[in-house]
């Protein structure tokens, strides 16, 4: 379906027509937008035109793109109640640094690092668990 550009960019009619599937809920909350091949047929643009309206979709917060998975429609901020703000426990401790972590952080197997972990829960149920590792001060 082409859209009238109406003197705007051609990326910004593009965009205003998959928020307005977003907002009216064409598009829920977690679903798939269509592919970029099928959106660039739709809407007769070429590739990089239809990555800019993702990208303008995305820094309105409308959309997150996820490596291998696609781009989804983020749920509405205004629609979450109050009874769902998130909690975050946060626990320290210190640990050596496996094969992983010593590649990662080119060090020696064995350096003393802080793990972090953070639950974050929403009304009691875990959410998600984050954990950060970091190496220790040096002295000196």
């Amino acid at each position: 379906m082409p859209t009238p550009h109406y003197g705007q960019p051609r990326y910004r009619a593009i965009a205003e027509e998959l928020k307005q599937r977003v907002e009216s809920g064409a598009i829920p909350p977690g679903a798939l937008l269509p592919t970029e091949s099928a959106l660039t047929a739709e809407f007769r643009a070429a590739r990089g035109t239809v990555r800019q309206a993702i990208a303008a979709l995305r820094e309105a917060g409308l959309v997150a793109t996820e490596h291998g998975r696609g781009t989804y429609a983020t749920p509405r901020q205004h629609e979450r109640r109050l009874d769902e703000d998130p909690e975050t426990e946060t626990k320290q401790r210190q640990i050596v640094a496996d094969e992983e972590l010593a590649a990662l952080f080119a060090v020696e197997v064995g350096v003393a690092m802080v793990e972090q972990q953070s639950l974050i829960r929403t009304n009691g149920a875990v959410r998600a668990v984050v954990r950060t590792y970091r190496l220790l001060p040096t002295e000196g």
